[in-house]
């Protein structure tokens, strides 16, 4: 079968950027020689997302450790990418429709983090930071790829008569906005959104769609801007990054003077930093009214500087961090968001987001990194189509 790979034998981490197209045997069910594949299940892949993580590993800043060690344990050289994903099922093992009720034909997503089910964070409801999770495409074959084997547990029920194939494909991240904006209260509230990428511009929609009476987007992009307005933002600043403050990792005094004057003047009752940098996450946090919440979800490594700490615990702000999403509830949710035709979410993903035709896709036979480039230059959310 036909697979995107990062592949650490031929592709020196410090050296190489991108994926190669790869021929990989295709995954099958053996319940005599592996009896786990009783609750496993093959599926077809249709549409695959590629992700803010997937940007990471194709550029090389985000991930190595957690793929070379997987690789080692696995005595293998070879990494398939991806965790987004709509598909069709094609096999089954013996357990898997009585005791999860899928069959073949069905179509399904998948949480994209596999869970042990029996650690503490398991056993107290919070699966989605369970200790022993293994992330699909990263520390385990993913599905940048024709066939994909996955345990039953993880997949989520699609029923493509009511949400589009392409949109069905990206739920998995739709989710991850989701679990952000149901950790605070959102309903009458002024909420700045720090970061319009593909998570950000979900933000927007998802803020609306749950109450938030002001929605402000923040983005230095002039297209990602652009996308904001479309998907509803009631205003949009445009950072201009020459324009720093004293540290690389200082807030913007004008850029946080704009947003709380957006805000009414005190400030924005929640603030969601979506970037992951960390002059971003000081913005927010300068940005957010006396008692307000700031929604931690942009993702960097290494050591950040908060600037003048003791203002965050003196004007009581409330920091909640987010990862991924709470299995199944935030599903649940975005199944109701995305099924819902009256809050408009589906269609703007589709038009907006995913470009509304197939510029944004790639099919898999069409492949280049080279070509890839490009669509990754041009589209916040490309799409592989198998």
């Amino acid at each position: 079968m036909k697979c995107l790979v990062y592949d650490k034998a031929s592709m020196p981490w410090e050296k190489s950027r991108g994926f190669q197209l790869r021929e990989m045997p295709t995954p099958s069910l053996d319940e005599r020689v592996d009896p786990s594949d009783a609750e496993n299940v093959i599926i077809k892949i249709i549409y695959a997302g590629f992700c803010g993580s997937d940007r990471g590993i194709w550029n090389r800043t985000a991930f190595k450790g957690m793929i070379f060690d997987s690789l080692k344990r696995e005595k293998a050289t070879v990494r398939v990418i991806g965790h987004e994903m709509v598909g069709e099922i094609v096999a089954v093992g013996s357990g898997v429709t009585p005791h999860y009720g899928y069959q073949p034909k069905d179509i399904v997503s998948t949480e994209s983090h596999i869970i042990c089910g029996t650690c503490y964070q398991c056993h107290i409801g919070q699966t989605h930071i369970c200790a022993r999770d293994v992330i699909i495409g990263i520390a385990r074959d993913g599905c940048f790829a024709e066939y994909i084997k996955l345990p039953a547990n993880v997949l989520w029920p699609t029923d493509p008569r009511k949400i589009k194939m392409k949109v069905a494909a990206v739920q998995e991240p739709f989710g991850n906005a989701v679990h952000a904006c149901t950790t605070a209260d959102l309903r009458g509230k002024t909420v700045a959104v720090f970061g319009c990428g593909t998570i950000g511009l979900f933000v927007i929609m998802i803020a609306r769609a749950l109450g938030a009476t002001r929605v402000i987007g923040i983005e230095p992009n002039p297209a990602n801007a652009e996308k904001a307005r479309l998907l509803g933002a009631d205003e949009v600043i445009e950072i201009d990054l020459s324009k720093t403050g004293k540290h690389s990792w200082s807030a913007n005094k004008a850029l946080v003077k704009d947003v709380r004057n957006a805000c009414g003047g005190i400030g924005a009752d929640v603030s969601m930093e979506m970037a992951g940098f960390n002059n971003s996450v000081n913005n927010a946090i300068q940005s957010t009214r006396r008692g307000g919440d700031v929604i931690l979800f942009g993702l960097k490594q290494g050591n950040f500087h908060i600037q003048a700490f003791d203002r965050v615990i003196v004007n009581g702000l409330n920091l909640h961090s987010v990862i991924g999403r709470r299995i199944f509830e935030t599903w649940y949710l975005t199944r109701n968001l995305l099924e819902d035709q009256s809050n408009g979410i589906q269609e703007k993903i589709h038009e907006v987001i995913l470009g509304g035709g197939d510029d944004a896709v790639v099919h898999i036979d069409d492949f280049t990194p080279e070509s890839f480039e490009d669509t990754l230059a041009a589209w916040p959310k490309p799409l592989i189509q198998f």
